[in-house]
Formats: structure tokens, C-alpha cells, sequence
């Protein structure tokens, strides 16, 4: 009697046990996709088929591209909106990204701005109203979780991403490809968005100096990262860089899908160091 009685209290507080302890699904409740190696992040395209869509212009911005993963069996998908420098069109410069992120299961819009001389102010504003046609009024709506939204820029458009996440807080993750500045100095102390800069070591238009200047005044506490590229110049986003991807993708991973299976990439150091020429972080991401 006394062993059957152990055995049923044992059984109880087991049971309980796992009651009060979440499962490693509702642990990773948006982790997608098979384990991550060093070869995946850095591969062309990622484990997911993908599809894409022209948008019309109107909703506050020129339209664009929107390129998603076909799979409709997994739930939704954490998001992106990603608008180019000035002068430059999407369609010509950063559209290669749209299909590689959506390949490792996210949702991305690529804006066209609706004047290509917009400033980085009015591209915050274009970004932003992407991701409100995007969650509410896309086709693509349903398989967009607006919980976990992005936002992706280069130069103008870099800064334009920066000046979105300083509107917008609740957005999970700012990137800013060589971002420049807006006119007047770009203060990013109230940023409360977690932030990643990539940017090129020869860059004679968004120097090193500047962006030094600039991640200084980002908050202490704040989840960041910078991503120097060795040799490269002010287009380097125009065309496709492995570098970049494989350390946007993780932090993509992080920031937007909570999956920690990403985190070792870029946690302590960047885990494949070839053409970084200089890389900070701060740790967890």
C-alpha cells in the first residue's frame, strides 16, 4: 500500500511538474524551420518555397512587391517593410532581398517611395503606412502576425527606418543598411526598438566616423548590433552580399520570431567573422 501510494504522489507532482512548465512548442511558439548551421544563414535561400505579388500604388505609398512563403500550414509570419536610398527605385536596388528573407519565413514588402527625392522623414512615414496596408488590407493580411513587424532601409531609406522605429515602438526590429541622415542631426536616444546597423568600411558617403557618432547615442540597455563589411562601399545592399544576409537573417530570427536557435550567429561575436571587418553587439540579443 505504502509503494502504491508513493507511486500515485509521484505520479501527481510529475504531472503537475509539467502542467506549470510551458512545452518547447509554447516555449517557440513562431520557431520555424529546421535547425539553423553556419551553412544555412549563409546559403542563397532558405528551406521555405515563397511567392510574390506586385502592389498598386496608393495606402501612402508608390506600391512595390510583396514576396511571402507559400506554406500556409505553419501560422503566420513576422513581417518587413523594406524601402531603398535616395533617387533609387526598389524594383532596381534591394529587390533581391525580398525573395531570400521570405525563403527563411518572413513576410516582406518592398516600397517604392512616391517621390524618389522623398526624405528620410517622409520614408519613415512610407514604411509605416506599408505595414498598416500590409497587415490590414493586403492580400497577404492572414498569413502576417502585426504583432512582429519590421522595418529595413538603406541610405535615406536607412534613416528613414531609424525615424520609424523612434514613431513607432512597438515595431520588433530596426535595420539600417548604411543609414544616413536626415537633415539636422539624427538623435536616437529614445530608441526602444531593437536596432542592427550594416554598413560598409570604405562607405565615402555614410562614413565609419558618422555612424560611430550616431550608434553613441543609442541607448545603453538597448538590444543592438553593427555589422562592418570589409572593403565595401555605400552600395553594398544594391546587390547581393552573403555577408549582410547571414547576419540579417539571425537577427531577423531573433528580433521578430523570438527563436534563440539564432542566437550563437551573431552571440558573442558574429560566428563567421569573413569580410567583417568590425562587429559589435549587445548581448542576448
Amino acid at each position: 500500500m505504502r509503494r502504491v501510494l508513493f507511486r500515485a504522489a509521484a505520479t501527481v507532482a510529475a504531472v503537475l511538474s509539467l502542467a506549470a512548465s510551458p512545452s518547447p512548442a509554447v516555449a517557440n511558439a513562431y520557431q520555424r524551420g529546421p535547425d539553423p548551421t553556419l551553412a544555412s544563414v549563409a546559403a542563397p535561400y532558405g528551406p521555405f518555397a515563397t511567392a510574390q505579388a506586385k502592389v498598386p500604388p496608393g495606402n501612402g505609398f508608390n506600391g512595390g512587391y510583396v514576396y511571402y512563403p507559400a506554406d500556409t500550414g505553419l501560422g503566420t509570419w513576422g513581417a518587413v517593410a523594406i524601402v531603398p536610398g535616395y533617387s533609387a527605385l526598389f524594383a532596381d536596388e534591394e529587390a533581391w532581398m525580398g525573395p531570400r528573407l521570405a525563403s527563411f519565413g518572413f513576410v516582406v514588402i518592398g516600397v517604392e517611395t512616391l517621390s524618389r527625392t522623398d526624405s528620410a522623414d517622409a520614408r519613415a512615414t512610407q514604411l509605416l503606412a506599408a505595414l498598416d496596408y500590409l497587415t490590414q488590407k493586403s492580400p497577404v493580411r492572414t498569413r502576417v502576425d502585426a504583432s512582429r513587424l519590421g522595418v529595413i532601409g538603406h541610405s535615406a531609406g536607412g534613416a528613414g527606418a531609424l525615424l520609424a522605429a523612434l514613431r513607432r515602438p512597438s515595431l520588433k526590429s530596426a535595420v539600417g543598411l548604411a543609414p544616413g541622415s536626415p537633415v539636422g542631426t539624427l538623435d536616437l536616444a529614445g530608441d526602444q526598438v531593437p536596432t542592427m546597423f550594416i554598413a560598409g568600411q570604405r562607405d565615402p558617403v555614410v562614413t565609419p566616423a558618422y555612424l560611430e557618432k550616431l550608434w553613441a547615442t543609442l541607448p545603453a540597455a538597448l538590444k543592438k548590433a553593427y555589422v562592418q563589411i570589409t572593403g565595401v562601399d555605400h552600395l553594398f545592399a544594391t546587390r547581393p552580399n552573403t555577408v549582410e544576409m547571414r547576419t540579417l537573417v539571425p537577427w531577423l530570427k531573433l528580433a521578430l520570431d523570438r527563436d534563440t536557435r539564432y542566437e550563437r550567429f551573431l552571440c558573442p561575436m558574429a560566428a563567421d567573422r569573413t569580410g567583417i571587418s568590425m562587429y559589435r553587439s549587445n548581448c542576448p540579443l
